[in-house]
């Protein structure tokens, strides 16, 4: 699906739920907030956005759905959670527990699948247990066969949506002897469960999140047929993994959707608010904490583009590109909502007025993008496990090699570029030392060098400083590979679990942000709207990356400050989605006393 089509779809739904300071909207926040202090399921959120139709752009087309692609349900998706995480989380809990049986599922188990959640049933993905956690070889559910079917026994918990779901997909033992090959998957139907074989745990009381419904199911001898196997006998751990790599990717808009909210509400504020003569946005101090959150939002924006994209164009190294981005993201957006704090100041205490009350809530509501399906331990341990290959392949890869990351990275940071059919069944667990985003970076710089050639004045110079900032982070590639190797030499077998390990991943991680910030210039400019693209956010960006390997070198003056936020200033004027996307939003309610509190 082209930009122009995703647009008009998004643009569609955006006038159908109304903007959310219009109480008189479908999804506003004044009922948002209410159900967030009480900690109480949005049914009637979940049922409307249903009865749009949200979720079939997330299901495949071959088996009932609409989803041509990964990204247009992730766009959508950030639409209704830049109103509210958790209803976004319910929505997208459902996608995920459907994830297994698109990954090995049957046409029929599929078919059945979607045509339940088509009627308005739901599915969990039934995969922690409350002492093991991430430790899934430890999981302790038991299957075992009987005739014509399996038993169930034992606790999944914490699980979303595991109270309102009609089916669990259940990852359990079935083999004797431990190891990765002892778990299978199975479709549970609570509704036709044998009385007394499987009990909801209450919800629980979140910090963020509120609304969302994290429970649990106990199963005591639950009988499931041999048809509700999903896969073969001993695939579970396969497909689980599978399914954790693509969430980690599509939780992202949650992560992207806070940022927004709570920057637009800040502008909101700092456009209006007057003080000692001049608007807040005009103090410089003030303006440059506004420009680097959009920065920041516009760094993280590009690297899920690209991850997005990934899953479709290169699922054989969607390892590395799931794990950076659930780890940088995350990471790098808490801080901006921290920043963005600041120039609230004492007005983020006001729970009462929903304009501040909503960055308290996201403010909370982002942390569950740092937790789920994978904690940064996990990521940042599965980045180190292959972080050699990654170096090695970075410093060490001939001209043939490069330019087919290049070609492929086309594709990957290309917005209007056609992305082939995602099957989910084609990602590996090991990328064998492929990053597209890191290979391919060095073209990117010689396409932006080459744009510099070609501009003029302070466009072209912005342009140069760019691709040398970006060689700059790139060119730590070197750095890396021979710290890390002297770090396994020092420690030996101490090596794969030490921190420096996990520092030497996150430095990683910034190389790659870097990438694709320079990439999704370079292979998506022909798709951007006015004011995008801009050099000089584009430089700001790579500053914000820079920055958090030397915190106190800026590398940006002034000038380039004022223009970045120019940009966001039309942004926010047009109404528009602070995103490469630029998705038109719900025509603006104004809420005039935000400004004078």
């Amino acid at each position: 699906m082209s930009k122009s089509d995703v647009t008009v779809l998004a643009a569609w739904l955006e006038e159908y739920l109304g903007d959310p300071h219009d109480e008189g909207s479908r999804m506003p926040f004044t009922q948002i907030l209410d159900h967030d202090v009480r900690g109480e399921y949005p049914y009637q959120f979940v049922a409307l956005l249903r009865r749009w139709g949200l979720h079939l752009h997330c299901l495949p087309d071959t088996d009932g759905g609409m989803a041509g692609n990964v990204e247009t349900g992730m766009g959508l998706m950030r639409l209704v959670a830049r109103r509210d995480p958790s209803t976004a989380v319910g929505l997208a809990l459902n996608s995920l527990g459907f994830m297994p049986a698109w990954i090995l599922g049957t046409p029929e188990q599929n078919s059945a699948l979607v045509a339940d959640m088509k009627r308005g049933s739901s599915v969990a993905w039934g995969l922690s247990e409350r002492v093991h956690g991430s430790d899934l070889v430890a999981n302790e559910v038991l299957a075992e066969k009987t005739e014509g079917g399996w038993l169930l026994t034992g606790e999944k918990w914490p699980i979303g949506n595991a109270t309102v779901a009609d089916k669990v997909v259940v990852f359990a033992r079935t083999g004797k002897r431990p190891g990765p090959a002892a778990y299978s998957l199975f479709v549970l139907d609570k509704w036709r469960a044998e009385p007394g074989t499987v009990d909801d745990l209450p919800f629980e009381d979140l910090y963020g999140t509120r609304a969302l419904d994290l429970s649990g199911v106990r199963m005591q001898r639950a009988y499931v047929p041999d048809s509700a196997m999903i896969g073969r006998e001993g695939q579970g751990l396969e497909i689980a993994l599978k399914t954790s790599q693509t969430a980690r990717v599509v939780l992202m808009h949650l992560a992207l959707s806070a940022a927004d909210t709570s920057l637009r509400l800040a502008l909101d504020f700092a456009e209006r608010r007057v003080l000692f003569g001049d608007r807040i946005s005009d103090v410089p101090y003030t303006r440059r904490q506004l420009a680097e959150a959009f920065a920041d939002l516009m760094v993280a924006d590009a690297m899920v583009l690209g991850a997005a994209r990934a899953l479709q164009a290169a699922p054989e190294q969607i390892s590395v590109w799931s794990s950076v981005v659930k780890y940088q993201v995350p990471t790098l957006l808490q801080k901006t909502l921290s920043q963005l704090t600041v120039v609230l100041g004492a007005r983020t205490f006001l729970r009462d007025h929903p304009h501040y009350g909503m960055h308290q809530k996201m403010v909370r509501d982002i942390l569950i993008t740092d937790i789920a399906d994978g904690n940064t331990v996990v990521n940042l341990r599965n980045l180190g496990h292959q972080l050699a290959g990654l170096l090695e392949k970075a410093t060490e890869a001939d001209d043939s090699v490069r330019q087919q990351a290049a070609e492929r990275a086309a594709t990957l940071f290309g917005m209007n570029r056609e992305l082939p059919v995602y099957e989910p069944v084609k990602q590996e667990l090991f990328s064998r030392g492929g990053d597209d985003a890191v290979l391919a970076a060095p073209d990117g710089i010689r396409r932006l060098r080459d744009l510099a050639g070609t501009a003029e004045g302070t466009e072209a110079d912005r342009l140069r400083r760019a691709a040398d900032l970006a060689e700059e982070l790139v060119g730590r590639t070197g750095s890396l590979r021979e710290r890390a190797a002297a770090l396994k030499a020092a420690l030996g077998k101490g090596y794969p679990q030490s921190p420096e390990l996990f520092e030497l991943a996150k430095e990683y991680c910034l190389v790659h942000a870097a990438a694709a910030c320079v990439l999704t210039y370079v292979h998506s400019r022909e798709a951007m709207d006015a004011p995008l693209p801009s050099a000089s956010l584009l430089l700001l960006q790579l500053e914000r990356v820079r920055r958090q390997l030397f915190p106190h070198e800026p590398v940006t003056s002034q000038a380039v400050v004022d223009e970045v936020m120019e940009v966001l200033r039309h942004f926010h004027q047009d109404n528009r989605l602070f995103s490469y996307w630029q998705f038109p939003l719900a025509k603006r309610v104004t809420d005039e006393s935000a400004a004078t509190l």
